[in-house]
């Protein structure tokens, strides 16, 4: 048995970087290679792509991926692993085996289904969706490996599922191996979105170097402990903060459940060993939960939308004077209609770009005709009756379909997980016998500050001058990480930024439900904001719909800092 097992990543998701297959299998050593190409976006595109073409539903990029490097796959042993089987995992592997067949090589390929709910959506109460996907946890993939597939292709599992089933190959562990199983699921979340380990999206981006980013490597040990690294001469970085901000990215309070495990986030232990290597110990894990979380999507109508520039003085006048006329011009009001003014305009404008803001507006509705024509026609027709300077950022159009996203759950018991070997034997694999009831998160209080604690004088300054943050999109809600980087820094972080403090500081979430878990092994706070997404990213209510630049609006806004913690430069 090795000592440990290097797992690389080479996609976070459907569009990334179509080079990083090859740069992972030729930039160094790996036993394993994964990659994670589905989002809940994602999977609303391919139930799209499947209504238009049955034979369709998977990810077509990682199929021409291993049109380039099947064959250096194979010739170094690397065993690859992708989620990239979509809605149509069956599909994806007879691809690949007529692609192996046409390349002459002997590639053995294995499939994992069982996720895609759609047949029995109604008797499970999950209603009439256009997809309905079962996450499915890694011992199916185990399964595929440890009986020889060279590939291995799924349709919807966990994101670190990817990492936790060569893991469990590796060191034949079983649903029994809580803390094994755990940390194998911290370091696949670690590097399960690709760059994002290695300096990507990281809010200290400037002190470290950039460039080309590698792609991230975990070295997994038999006790579930990794050393997070990537390939020698490849760009970015890997260190205590870079895979702190991964850590805090789309998670909730402490516990982080999975089929197989519950991880506790608040056990994880960070050290830097050496440059570009980071070890993850101590995460503990707890029994995994009865239910599957359960991928809905809907199709919920036709939208249409245009963005109208206003320019120069009395913006808001000629705001309103646009929506009282376009109000009155639409022959039927949609279900929804919404207007959005956004104030990018800068007084005395040294450009008329610097000089003007937008108004967006939205419409919805199952209706076609009341968000088509109707719509288009009424902006366009009062291009010369309306305010002046009446201008638009595009013509608009007829308008397209779009979907919502809509969480479910469903007893594992019922979800028929299975797993089609190369030889066309079918294995059918036994949820945990550990699962049950979860203890739910509760909210962190904000510690009372001992009446020793003084952190000195201050300095107001933006957020971030000195704290870190990480955000991103839980179907309609969104979750910003914050984190400090030292003991001291975390102590004040924890004390003052409280949640009604975070409703200050971004008063578009000051009436939405908040919570607030602190994770001090990692010096960091994670908010949770329900409903700032509205019913997912595919439904577009905001201007950052998947809320990726939450945390940084929330680091560029102005709060009192104790001058010790500041630079020179700045207190």
């Amino acid at each position: 048995m090795a000592e440990a097992v290097r797992i690389g990543n080479m996609s976070g998701f459907y569009g990334d970087r179509f080079s990083a297959m090859h740069e992972m299998l030729d930039g160094g050593e790996l036993d394993y290679l994964t990659g994670d190409y589905l989002a809940e976006l994602t999977m609303l595109i391919l139930g799209r792509d499947r209504l238009k073409d049955p034979s369709r539903g998977y990810a077509k990029t990682f199929l021409r991926q291993l049109e380039e490097n099947l064959g250096l796959a194979l010739d170094k042993g690397v065993q690859i692993v992708a989620n990239a089987g979509g809605l149509n995992p069956h599909g994806l592997a007879v691809a690949i085996r007529e692609l192996a067949d046409k390349l002459g090589l002997g590639a053995q390929v294995a499939f994992v289904s069982g996720d895609d709910l759609m047949a029995d959506a109604q008797k499970l109460g999950l209603g009439d969706p256009l997809t309905a996907n079962a996450y499915l946890g890694a011992f199916g993939i185990k399964t595929a490996l440890t009986r020889g597939a060279d590939i291995v292709v799924t349709g919807r599992v966990t994101d670190a599922s990817l990492t936790m089933g060569p893991a469990a190959a590796a060191f034949d562990w079983t649903h029994q191996d809580l803390d094994p199983l755990a940390g194998a699921l911290v370091a696949g979340h670690i590097i399960e979105c690709g760059a994002q380990a290695t300096g990507g999206n990281y809010s200290f981006f400037t002190e470290i170097p950039m460039g080309h980013l590698g792609f991230p490597i975990a070295e997994v040990a038999a006790d579930g402990s990794s050393v997070i690294t990537k390939h020698d001469g490849t760009g970015g970085a890997v260190t205590v903060g870079t895979v702190t901000a991964q850590l805090l990215y789309e998670v909730g309070g402490p516990r982080y459940l999975n089929p197989d495990v519950t991880a506790r986030l608040d056990s994880i232990e960070l050290e830097q060993l050496a440059p570009d290597r980071v070890a993850v110990r101590g995460v503990r894990g707890e029994n995994p939960p009865k239910d599957l979380k359960v991928s809905l999507n809907f199709l919920a109508g036709i939208r249409n939308e245009v963005d109208v520039v206003l320019t120069g003085l009395d913006i808001e006048a000629k705001a309103k004077l646009f929506e009282e006329q376009f109000r009155a011009a639409l022959p039927a009001p949609p279900a929804d209609l919404s207007f959005e003014l956004a104030r990018t305009d800068r007084q005395d404008g040294t450009t008329e770009e610097q000089a003007s803001a937008t108004l967006r507006v939205v419409a919805r509705d199952t209706d076609p005709a009341k968000v088509g024509r109707p719509f288009s026609a009424a902006v366009v027709e009062l291009a010369l009756a309306s305010y002046p300077g009446f201008t638009l950022m595009a013509p608009p159009g007829n308008g397209a379909p779009y979907g919502v996203f809509e969480p479910g759950y469903v007893d594992a018991a019922l979800v028929p997980h299975r797993v089609v070997q190369p030889d066309g034997v079918t294995v059918t694999i036994e949820p945990s016998p550990l699962r049950g009831e979860v203890p739910v998160d509760e909210d962190s209080p904000v510690p009372a500050a001992p009446a020793a604690t003084d952190f000195g004088p201050t300095t107001t300054a933006p957020l971030g001058t000195v704290a870190g943050a990480r955000s991103g999109d839980k179907g309609g809600s969104a979750n910003v990480g914050v984190w400090g980087r030292s003991d001291e820094e975390f102590a004040w972080l924890d004390q003052t930024l409280t949640t009604d403090l975070l409703r200050t500081l971004l008063p578009e979430v000051a009436d939405l439900t908040i919570h607030r878990y602190a994770l001090p092994n990692l010096r960091a706070v994670n908010f949770v904001i329900e409903g700032v997404l509205g019913r997912g990213v595919a439904d577009q209510v905001r201007f950052d719909p998947q809320a990726k630049g939450l945390g940084e609006w929330l680091r560029s806004r102005p709060v009192p800092i104790p001058n010790r913690f500041l630079p020179s430069t700045t207190s």
